[in-house]
């Protein structure tokens, strides 16, 4: 029986392909969702929940894993979600680390059929800096945002709607959510968003 709780468009994703640099992306042919944040911040657990796969996006016990911009084809939506390299934590040189966040803001200032941005913050540790850089370079580019504070679970209640009452009145035209792949906190809500911003809605 399938889970009530699932978009069933999501449930349907698959992988399409991996890029190394906006270069190498696919063509621009449809709507795409973006999926962005610290590489400890849940992005691969998140997109796994979103869509009902346990193995869709690769999750690491390594934070910083993902290398590569992946492409995930969302049947009957002609869209795309695209989990992008994850930033500002990851254990590598830091030249490294400064050509992701590179190929990160170049997909952001230049792709032109990304129509919503998601971004993934630790409900315990949201809107860092690099995290406000995302959501500057979205700004210039009038690109939808939405905001889930993942690891809900972490906190008490009142703790976790604090901190959501927290961002959302530093980034009041966003959308901001508590999210937890665990208990699936705010999963019909954050799935109904993306599915809106890949249907043109």
């Amino acid at each position: 029986m399938r889970d009530a709780q699932l978009d069933p468009k999501l449930s349907q994703t698959a992988f399409s392909v991996s890029a190394p640099s906006l270069d190498f992306c696919p063509p621009e042919c449809g709507p795409e969702v973006g999926f962005c944040g610290r590489s400890n911040a849940g992005k691969s657990s998140a997109l796994n929940t979103l869509t009902g796969q346990k193995n869709l996006a690769r999750v690491s016990k390594t934070p910083g894993r993902t290398q590569l911009i992946n492409f995930f084809e969302v049947p009957e939506t002609g869209g795309f979600l695209v989990d992008l390299p994850g930033y500002g934590y990851a254990k590598v040189p830091e030249a490294m680390k400064r050509q992701w966040q590179h190929h990160l803001g170049t997909f952001l200032t230049k792709r032109r059929t990304l129509t919503g941005l998601v971004l993934l913050m630790d409900v315990r540790h949201p809107m860092t800096d690099l995290d406000q850089q995302m959501l500057t370079l979205a700004d210039h580019r009038e690109i939808d945002t939405l905001l889930l504070l993942t690891k809900n679970d972490k906190l008490s209640r009142n703790q976790a709607a604090n901190s959501r009452h927290s961002v959302q009145k530093k980034r009041p035209q966003s959308l901001v959510l508590n999210f937890s792949s665990l208990d699936r906190t705010g999963l019909v809500e954050a799935s109904s968003w993306v599915r809106q911003r890949l249907e043109g809605q």
